[in-house]
């Protein structure tokens, strides 16, 4: 499988490493009144799509970049590739 980084273009995906679902890019808030349970959904549930998914890598033998991947689980088709720095602020300008 090739990924195309968008800094150092087509990458062999032996470079990286798979770290699950891009969710997890959205950590819930310590503070809040219900971190505790925020924390149990964050850290226990997990989706296993067949199809679409918006998965994290790192490209560890590389840049090690932080990734958002959105790929097909059943094809492993890549349809997008975004550095996780830009869409952590993405995320926190939307809250």
């Amino acid at each position: 499988m090739i990924i195309n980084h968008p800094l150092l273009g087509p990458r062999d995906a032996a470079e990286f490493v798979y770290l699950g679902d891009a969710g997890l890019i959205g950590r819930p808030d310590g503070m809040a009144d219900n971190a505790a349970d925020a924390f149990h959904d964050y850290t226990y549930l997990r989706d296993n799509p067949a199809g679409e998914h918006r998965e994290l890598w790192y490209h560890e033998q590389g840049d090690r970049s932080w990734l958002v991947i959105t790929r097909n689980t059943l094809t492993h088709d890549i349809t997008r590739v975004e550095l996780a720095r830009d869409v952590a602020r993405t995320q926190g300008r939307s809250r």
